[in-house]
């Protein structure tokens, strides 16, 4: 037997009688009404199946610096890492090329971003609106990354033997607005000198070591994460000098600023390096955002880039530093609510 259907309204099954066989037929048409429906709304059948739907698309923005630095390139492997493991959050990161720090604790605060690269030693200052910033900007550290290993260098024959030395000579000091001079000026400052005792050349790491192989400069200042790419450079195409620290100075420095460290480098780094250098971190490289950002969001984002640093060793040598001793490590800057809560729950909060 055939059933022949027909559409009907709530209207007219209102209308029925209610008798017997028509509350049978009411029974059949608002099962079949209610199917029809469940099968609209993607419902499933007999196995109750439930279908999860995608989550919503979450445009992140992480500032860097002008493309071929470490930030830049570090900066684009967490964007990556983000990417690749927080899909089931719907994270869709961009690593965005700027010109460094400066730029992106101020894009931070404009909400252009949400998280940043900056060197520690910046962000220090930043934050209490102290040394030329004309405020105090509301950035929180997500966490500590690779040191920043800098120091003087000249060619081995040079007469430039300290940073007493420098005075009256051309000096490189590192690129135009790039911020050197945060960390710069406190380290000629604890060795008696302004940059008034010499004249002060700005040029990017590469090009510095060009003005110490042309002779156009007697020592410039370069480093980074270890080994850096410019001193390697300038060892490979000269006998290069590490000028040294005053141990005082070096001591005073770290007493004084939460983003200088003790630092070494190993004998044997650099080509014709016979014994191990003891120099300073000079203000960390770090991932920052703004206290305006959610507190759910960084934690996710730290609780991933976490979990996930091996991904970020295959991507860049600077994942090493995201370890439990590193990562909390104080420069200066508060940390974010949300990374702190991740930091406690894994008991490696200090």
């Amino acid at each position: 037997m055939v059933v022949r259907t027909r559409k009907v309204s709530l209207a007219e099954i209102v209308r029925l009688r209610l008798e017997g066989t028509n509350m049978r037929q009411v029974g059949f048409l608002v099962a079949l009404m209610l199917g029809t429906l469940a099968a609209s709304c993607g419902g499933g059948g007999g196995d109750e199946e439930s279908v999860d739907q995608a989550p919503s698309r979450v445009f992140l923005s992480l500032g860097t610096a002008p493309p071929g630095g470490a930030f830049f390139v570090v900066g684009s492997a967490l964007a990556e890492v983000m990417n690749e493991f927080g899909g089931g959050l719907g994270w869709n990161t961009t690593a965005e090329a700027t010109s460094g720090s400066q730029e992106n604790i101020r894009r931070l605060d404009s909400g252009e971003l949400d998280f940043a690269m900056s060197n520690a030693a910046i962000t220090y200052f930043a934050v209490r609106g102290s040394e030329g910033w004309e405020k105090a900007y509301p950035t929180r550290a997500v966490m500590t990354l690779a040191p920043n290993v800098a120091l003087f260098i000249t060619p081995a024959n040079s007469d430039v033997e300290t940073i007493a030395d420098l005075r009256g000579n051309r000096v490189g000091v590192g690129p135009a607005g790039a911020g050197f001079e945060y960390f710069v000026g406190p380290l000629l400052g604890a060795h008696g000198i302004t940059y008034d005792d010499f004249s002060p050349l700005n040029a990017t790491q590469a090009g510095a070591v060009d003005l110490i192989a042309d002779g156009a400069a007697a020592a410039v200042f370069v480093g980074g994460a270890v080994p850096t790419a410019s001193i390697t450079q300038a060892s490979a195409s000269q006998d290069i000098h590490f000028i040294p620290f005053d141990e005082d100075a070096r001591q005073a420095l770290i007493d004084e600023y939460l983003f200088f460290n003790a630092a070494t480098i190993p004998a044997g780094t650099y080509r014709g390096q016979t014994q191990a250098y003891e120099g300073l971190d000079m203000g960390s490289m770090h991932l920052i955002t703004s206290t305006t950002v959610d507190e759910e969001l960084v934690y996710n984002v730290t609780k991933t880039l976490y979990e996930q640093r091996e991904s970020v060793v295959q991507k860049h040598a600077a994942g090493r530093a995201i370890n439990p001793s590193n990562v909390v490590r104080d420069t200066g800057t508060e940390f974010h609510a949300g990374a702190i809560r991740f930091y406690q729950e894994i008991g490696i909060w200090p």
